[in-house]
């Protein structure tokens, strides 16, 4: 039984053995079960949710789904991890905090997967670097260029970089990097030797970040082949600007089609279905 609380918990191996399942399950060959997965989502939940949902449908889970307010009672979380092990075979958890994740995990009767917190974001990260990985790419020889503030994104991508070594810069104005982060503040510059460019959404730091705006304009000046890959939910003229999505790099909503075969991996992964 494993758990995915956070990416710096995992070995390269582990990631390795969730492609595989992930290369499986894409091409209709994954393990399959029968059992249920029990989910946590908050009603604004999309992309996360329809692929988990229907992912754990497809190999056989049955998805019931809750609120997830539905954790922010006085009960112990290793209570509610103890009842629900009765029944279920994997809790997807997306909550705001990630200590509530941690805390089902930590009672260790049921493989616990961080579906999203404020803190990180790891299947999301994950699902990017498999939809790379499957289009030929060598990751340990991309330069990743992370556009942004500091942030769930920004952290899960340096978890992500700490595991399996990716060359990873982050850019930003000055006291808005994640910490620890590799750090320029000069966007012209460094968009010039990037393979990869990632962005988020600005949050309360919109007007600092105006000058970080990705546009075709910058990314004619990327290496050839670069690719543009905003988190959703992107928003045209704030973090990228409408010529950059209409651009070459951007590589748009087929990207994410990964989101559905790597999350079954990770489900798989986690109770040793693979």
């Amino acid at each position: 039984m494993r758990s995915l609380t956070r990416l710096d918990d995992w070995t390269v191996d582990d990631v390795a053995e969730v492609f595989a399942l992930a290369d499986a399950y894409r091409d209709g060959r994954g393990p399959t079960t029968d059992g249920s997965a029990v989910m946590f989502f908050p009603a604004t939940s999309l992309r996360t949710r329809v692929t988990f949902e229907r992912g754990a449908a497809a190999m056989g889970l049955q998805p019931i789904v809750f609120p997830d307010t539905t954790l922010d009672k006085p009960e112990a979380l290793a209570d509610v991890a103890g009842y629900l092990a009765s029944w279920a075979d994997v809790l997807v958890v997306r909550h705001h905090d990630l200590a509530v994740v941690e805390g089902l995990a930590d009672a260790g009767v049921l493989p616990v997967v961080n579906a999203m917190t404020d803190e990180n974001h790891p299947c999301e990260v994950l699902s990017d670097l498999y939809a790379l990985r499957s289009s030929g790419a060598d990751l340990g020889t991309l330069r990743f260029l992370f556009v942004g503030a500091d942030g769930n994104i920004s952290r899960a991508w340096q978890e992500a970089a700490r595991v399996l070594r990716l060359d990873l810069v982050q850019c930003c104005p000055d006291g808005l990097a994640t910490p620890g982060a590799v750090w320029t503040d000069d966007l012209a510059t460094a968009i010039r030797t990037a393979d990869v460019v990632l962005t988020d959404g600005p949050g309360r730091h919109a007007e600092a970040l105006e000058a970080f705006r990705i546009t075709a304009a910058l990314l004619d000046t990327a290496p050839a082949g670069v690719r543009l890959a905003p988190c959703p939910p992107f928003v045209r003229g704030r973090e990228v600007s409408d010529d950059a999505v209409a651009y070459p790099a951007f590589v748009g909503h087929a990207f994410k089609a990964s989101l559905l075969p790597v999350q079954q991996a990770v489900m798989a992964h986690c109770t040793g279905l693979g």
